[in-house]
């Protein structure tokens, strides 16, 4: 909403005969500040791939298969074994004895619990007996 004071600020700049300017960004279209933001969001992208030395670990990648005498069947296999990714690994076999072990954890940690308050228990009555 416009305020009174800025009704009268518009008002008295247009009889004084000074120029009326649009507020910062009026002249812009809304396409035009989204492919500022957009660009901002690639530069802020790009800028975090290069901090984290990803660029240049993907060009040593690219390179080292541009470099291979026989092009390899599978690039994305290459590309795994070249960053040092484990390749033909069950990832569903993994997820289940992850499940498993967390189960079998948490179990433990009860068990150990319960051993605990029953140790303090017989402490407790050993100082009273």
């Amino acid at each position: 909403q416009v305020g009174l004071a800025q009704k009268r600020s518009r008002r008295s700049a247009r009889t004084s005969g000074a120029p009326i300017t649009a507020p910062p960004g009026a002249h812009e279209s809304p396409a035009a500040m989204s492919y500022e933001t957009a660009d901002s969001q690639k530069e802020e992208f790009r800028k975090y791939l290069e901090r984290n030395g990803i660029i240049s670990q993907l060009t040593r990648v690219l390179v080292g298969l541009y470099e291979e005498p026989e092009r390899p069947g599978n690039a994305i296999d290459y590309i795994k074994k070249y960053l040092g990714a484990p390749t033909g690994v069950d990832i569903e076999a993994m997820r289940a004895e992850n499940d498993e072990l967390k189960q079998r954890n948490a179990e433990l940690e009860d068990k150990v619990w319960r051993l605990t308050e029953e140790l303090k228990a017989k402490e407790e009555e050993q100082a009273e007996g």
